[in-house]
């Protein structure tokens, strides 16, 4: 009965067992029960329970949680994962243990904090290289339940993997303005990666249209509504302590071009047509400029018209106007999205605007000598159109008649030397210019000039300077004077002088034995100090005196060697074989320094041509090959020091021979051959081996394998019983090494073993001497024809059997028993 209810209500009558199950209970209801035992007389007294039960599933403790993983290990730290229980035993969870055990050790430890509901837990603070192993429970209000699976073991290290990247984009990309644009693609790495994105070198910010999304595995950079500025060189890397990677995408956001620049010229302008010019856009749009269209319309009309479309010139001929009608021109430009704005022309009127260049201003003649003199013009204006010729006139003073002073053209220079003129004579010049329409007016007649040498005493030597001196000579430099008082430089007098002294010394005696512009004083006391001084001599006579700035004592001057490396010289320096290889430097020091070669701390090869000159030295070996590969160096000294660099050389060559080929499993149509790479790989990586086979009787090898990059192959489909040689090559960027070879042949049959145990031994007679004996033939040959069959006796108790002799057949009488 319900324990709100008085009425007692059946279950069953006929219960044998002393249990029973009571269906179509009411879950959350409580109910009393009663049992009354019953004979054939009659039903006994019934027994009650004592309380009232409450119906409701019965509560255990949870399942074990599922899918403990491990997300993440640092040398200090371990994160882990789990989700719940299939079952929570009938009772919401209340919270999850995790436990971890040091490998070793016996007992499990208990990680956790109190009442952790989340199914994820950082476990933090451990020591470097310890490996652990974790399980975990989940509890309910029954308690705690079985612990899940327990992991591998974990060794706390950091994880370290270099960066991957993988674009789902290529190197260059064309978008249209206004369109959206993304660049995306996926990396990896551990620890986890930091994805940069440039653009021209430049980071890359968001806004309202540019936006970067990365996630821990995805990267995107994506842009709304392109504009032309977005065009550039766009560069994604993925970076982690272990190393980078890039990723480049040239993006080029293209739209018709800009208006052509103006103004619009007009070159040339005639009564029925105009020639006009104007320059390109100032932005082409991102694709190349292909047609120019320009059209006409005369002021006193509405309408435009077509003169071309198909130009790509900046200059255009408009053709069939009216003489006297104003015009207007306007320009295109068209690339392959569109056509640009126009440029528009100021009115012009269709007239004939030229004529013949005006008059030059009076022309200024110098550098006149005994029979020249240069004449020097403005140029005037040129009447519309361009001038092509400069027409210059000579005539004596006295003289009324103009002759041509050139019968060349003087064009475009505004300068003409005019030669052949009377030494002594007084002359005049004037200059008219001409142009396709005509020949101007003349210019006003220069200044008379008298035709002779000028010339003056030069001005002194410019920077004199002491650059160099030892324990009795000094050298001296200078630049020539500035002036040479139109008269040419003969030499220099160089003159020193003790310092103390009042007199001067003439270092050489004549200005003709010093026409450079240094010269070295010797003689010189040592320890002593000098003032020097310069004078440049023209025919006129002896310049000023230039002094050298300060005293300068004499003695020795020491300068370290200092190596000035050639671009051959790098840190490692790769030719190929047959190639030349030149080493260079250039070398300084005072004294000039003692220069030596070596390779791999010897003499360099004998082959090599060594050259010292004053200023460098140069290592040049003809016809290269592997073994002038290695650390060659360069050392320089004097007693100042010394200075030595070293620069390795690879000389990439075919590699040399594999080692070691070996034939092993040789069967009746194939074997197996092994081998070792080669000694030598020549400098470049071993591409491929090429593996050949010979029949003995055979000249000519086959190839079998060409492309193999293992160092094993599988021959088949030989011919049994045929003998076979073998050889293998190794195969670089730079060609075919030479062959190894197998020493001997092999024949191509099956392996043989021994054959099997005869069977079923047993004699037939015995007489007192002798046994006659019978058997059967073995189970297996060993792969070749039984010959005969070895019987042996021994004697029972004795160690020894005895050879008795070998047969044929497949029986046998032993004698002599």
């Amino acid at each position: 009965r319900e324990s709100d209810h008085r009425a007692w209500t059946p279950v069953t009558y006929t219960v044998t067992r002393q249990n029973a199950t009571i269906q179509g209970l009411i879950q959350g209801k409580a109910y009393f029960f009663r049992i009354a035992a019953e004979n054939i007389i009659g039903m006994g007294p019934f027994t009650e329970t004592t309380k009232e039960i409450l119906i409701r599933d019965p509560i255990t403790v949870p399942d074990r949680p599922e899918d403990l993983e491990v997300k993440a290990v640092t040398k200090n730290s371990v994160t882990l994962t789990w989700n719940p229980p299939k079952y929570n035993g009938g009772s919401d969870i209340t919270m999850y243990v995790l436990e971890s055990r040091l490998i070793g050790k016996d007992k499990f430890h208990k990680v956790t904090k109190e009442k952790m509901l989340d199914r994820k837990f950082t476990v933090e603070g451990l020591k470097e290289g310890d490996t652990y192993e974790y399980r975990v429970s989940a509890c309910n209000i029954v308690g705690q339940g079985k612990p899940s699976f327990c992991t591998k073991p974990i060794t706390c290290k950091d994880e370290i993997a270099p960066p991957t990247l993988d674009l789902d984009f290529r190197d260059k990309l064309i978008v249209r303005v206004g369109e959206a644009f993304s660049l995306t693609g996926r990396y990896s790495g551990k620890p986890a990666p930091k994805v940069t994105w440039l653009k021209d070198d430049i980071v890359v910010k968001e806004d309202d249209r540019i936006k970067i999304k990365t996630t821990p595995t995805t990267l995107c950079l994506g842009i709304l509504k392109s504009v032309r500025e977005d065009t550039g060189k766009y560069c994604v890397t993925v970076e982690n302590s272990t190393g980078s990677r890039k990723g480049y995408c040239q993006v080029n956001v293209v739209d018709r071009p800009s208006p052509p620049v103006g103004p619009v010229i007009f070159d040339e302008v005639f009564k029925d047509h105009m020639v006009v010019s104007w320059k390109p856009p100032l932005d082409d749009g991102g694709s190349e400029i292909t047609n120019y269209i320009i059209e006409k319309k005369d002021t006193h009309k509405d309408l435009w018209m077509p003169v071309t479309s198909s130009t790509v010139k900046t200059t255009c001929k408009i053709p069939k106007l009216l003489e006297g009608r104003e015009y207007q021109i306007r320009i295109y430009a068209e690339n392959l999205y569109g056509i640009s704005d126009p440029l528009i022309s100021d009115e012009m009127k269709a007239k004939d605007r030229f004529r013949v260049p005006d008059a030059p201003e009076q022309p200024i003649v110098k550098d006149v000598t005994k029979d020249s003199a240069v004449v020097v013009w403005n140029k005037p204006y040129d009447g519309g159109k361009p001038i092509t010729n400069y027409i210059l006139e000579k005539k004596e003073t006295m003289a009324t008649r103009w002759v041509k002073a050139t019968k060349d053209p003087i064009f475009p220079g505004t300068k003409f030397k005019v030669p052949d003129l009377l030494e002594g004579c007084q002359y005049e010049f004037r200059v008219s210019a001409e142009n396709e329409i005509g020949v101007g007016d003349p210019s006003p007649p220069s200044k008379p000039i008298f035709a002779r040498d000028p010339i003056a005493k030069p001005s002194p030597p410019v920077n004199p300077e002491a650059v160099d001196k030892t324990k009795n000579s000094v050298d001296l430099s200078w630049q020539p004077p500035r002036h040479d008082g139109n008269g040419k430089i003969i030499g220099y007098l160089i003159e020193y002088q003790k310092v103390g002294d009042e007199e001067w010394k003439q270092a050489n005696l004549t200005a003709d034995s010093c026409p450079e512009t240094n010269y070295k004083v010797t003689g010189l006391t040592e320890g002593l100090t000098y003032k020097f001084r310069v004078k440049a001599v023209n025919a006129a006579g002896e310049s000023d005196p230039a002094h050298v700035p300060d005293p300068v004592e004499v003695k020795d001057r020491l300068e370290p060697p200092e190596l000035i490396l050639d671009a051959n010289m790098a840190r490692e320096q790769h030719v190929k074989a047959g190639d030349t290889l030149r080493l260079s430097a250039v070398i300084k020091g005072v004294p000039f320094p003692k220069v030596t070669w070596k390779k791999e701390d010897h003499e360099v090869s004998p082959k090599a041509d060594i050259e010292v000159t004053g200023v460098g030295s140069k290592l040049e070996i003809r016809n290269t090959v592997h073994e002038d590969g290695g650390m060659y160096s360069l050392t320089v000294e004097n007693p100042a020091g010394s200075k030595t660099v070293s620069v390795k050389v690879v000389v990439l060559d075919k590699p040399g021979p594999p080692r070691n080929l070996n034939v092993s499993d040789v069967r009746s149509d194939s074997c197996y051959l092994t081998w070792m790479e080669p000694e030598d790989d020549g400098g470049s990586v071993i591409t491929n081996y090429v593996v050949e086979r010979k029949d003995v009787a055979s000249a000519q090898w086959v190839a079998i394998s060409s492309s193999s990059k293992k160092r094993s192959h599988m021959a088949k489909y030989l011919m049994e019983g045929t003998q076979y040689l073998f050889r293998v090559a190794a195969e670089n960027q730079y060609g075919r090494g030479p062959y190894v070879e197998t020493l001997k042949p092999i024949k191509a049959i099956d392996p043989l073993h021994p054959p099997g145990p005869p069977k079923n031994l047993h004699h037939v007679d015995v007489d007192k001497t002798e046994v006659s004996l019978v058997w059967n033939r073995p189970d297996r040959d060993g792969g070749a024809e039984i010959t005969g069959y070895l019987v042996e006796y021994q004697e029972d108790g004795a160690d020894e059997w005895t050879k008795f002799q070998t047969v044929p057949m497949l029986d046998c009488v032993v004698t002599g028993l």
